[in-house]
């Protein structure tokens, strides 16, 4: 059976729901094993095993932080070396993805990136053309190396996990020679609000808005969910550009996406459009928006955000 390795990077006190998709998906394709980079908190070590890793490789240098990410690639491709694998599965976001590159450098490896869906033969269900459609694809070289978006599959733990073995990799003291050093680090604060990436419902605001995201983060927080921006938005200065979705942005597929005041150019289409249920406000009844929303309301945001969440409210008690 195919060793398949899982990257974690940083997971913090818990794993990411993404990670527990990785995993997921790593048992289907063979014995997953895990290199993990950050410290190893007792409750995602428990996780870990639970969801069937059965090593955990960590890296023998203590300050792959300390850098951008060539020396994590670097790690990742002697654990690669170490355990055999033959599959290695990162995040899809933008360090995942310069990850899997420098890796399939150093390995010679066929990297796909944007993966929905991942069979047990390992052909890859891949998200093209700014999200219009969805191909197949399998890497024919002995490694393949697979981005893949997060809220992609239901994560599911192992029937049986035990303790993983726990393995130290060395990582070439020239990992980090040429690689260029972060001096500092600025903490964002905490909104209290689920990651935009990982979100189960977001609710995202555009130009309509007209600078007040007032009711966007009413309506979000209400419904426990993350708050987004299009690209009109976030470049106006209105919020903060970890808020952006589209090609340019961050690729979210949510149960619930709510778009207010979005006209839903192919930019922003690229990152949402993945999402199982999109529910469109915007009063141009012409909007491109509507041809992909299941749910459309013509109508003045404003309005209609501020009565849909007192009514979430009242139902909520």
């Amino acid at each position: 059976m195919a060793k398949v390795i899982v990257f974690i990077d940083n997971p913090g006190k818990a794993l990411k729901k993404s990670s527990l998709e990785l995993l997921t998906i790593a048992r289907s394709l063979g014995e997953p094993a895990v290199a993990f980079n950050g410290e190893l908190h007792d409750e995602v070590a428990a996780a870990l095993a639970a969801y069937g890793a059965q090593v955990v490789y960590r890296p023998s240098a203590e300050d792959l932080d300390a850098y951008l990410v060539g020396p994590k690639a670097s790690y990742l491709a002697a654990a690669v070396q170490a355990s055999g694998a033959a599959v290695v599965l990162t995040e899809n976001s933008a360090d995942g993805k310069e990850v899997a590159a420098r890796l399939g450098i150093k390995l010679g490896a066929g990297v796909i990136t944007d993966v929905v869906a991942v069979e047990p033969d390992g052909t890859a269900h891949k998200s093209v053309l700014a999200g219009s459609y969805t191909t197949t694809a399998k890497a024919t070289t002995p490694v393949a190396v697979l981005t893949v978006k997060s809220n992609s599959i239901t994560p599911e733990p192992a029937v049986t996990g035990t303790a993983p073995e726990s393995v130290t990799v060395e990582v070439p003291e020239t990992a980090t020679a040429a690689s260029a050093r972060i001096t500092a680090r600025n903490e964002k604060a905490a909104s209290g609000r689920p990651d935009l990436a990982e979100a189960r419902i977001v609710v995202a605001g555009g130009r309509g808005v007209d600078g007040n995201f007032g009711p966007v983060e009413d309506l979000a927080d209400a419904l426990g969910a993350a708050v987004g921006a299009s690209r009109a938005a976030t470049d106006a200065g209105w919020i903060g550009h970890d808020a952006q979705v589209g090609q340019t942005g961050k690729t979210v597929s949510p149960q619930l996406y709510i778009s207010a005041g979005i006209s839903g150019a192919i930019q922003q289409k690229a990152g949402m459009q993945t999402a199982k249920v999109i529910v469109a406000v915007n009063k141009d009844a012409e909007s491109p928006v509507f041809e992909i929303a299941d749910f459309g309301i013509v109508g003045d945001l404003f309005k209609v955000l501020p009565q849909a969440t007192e009514e979430i409210k009242k139902r909520r008690g």
